[in-house]
């Protein structure tokens, strides 16, 4: 079965839509990756300033392959310039294997 790896966010009011148009603006720079299989961005409706960024993968392994290659190549920046201040103030990764699951008949 795939495993499942959330990301919880703690993105302060004034940054939620900087956090959201850098995740649009990164939209298809994880999806060619080997043992992907989804993505979501949950924003919080009400509550809590955690968004939950969901990720599904075939293996554990394939998820640390993208954490050590295309993941961590992308968040070093590099080149000229200042990398933009992080839009999220924590994160915290969770981790769950899938036991069971179900999809629309």
């Amino acid at each position: 079965m795939s495993i499942v790896k959330i990301n919880v966010l703690t993105v302060p009011a004034e940054q939620r839509e900087v956090l959201e148009q850098r995740f649009a603006a990164r939209a298809g720079a994880v999806e060619g990756s080997d043992g992907f299989e989804w993505f979501e961005l949950l924003r919080p409706l009400e509550g809590t300033d955690q968004y939950l960024v969901y990720t599904r993968w075939r293996s554990e392994e394939d998820f640390q392959n993208w954490m050590s290659g295309s993941m961590k190549t992308a968040h070093e920046g590099g080149g000229a310039g200042e990398r933009p201040k992080p839009a999220a103030t924590g994160s915290t990764l969770w981790s769950f294997e899938v036991v069971q699951q179900a999809s629309p008949k």
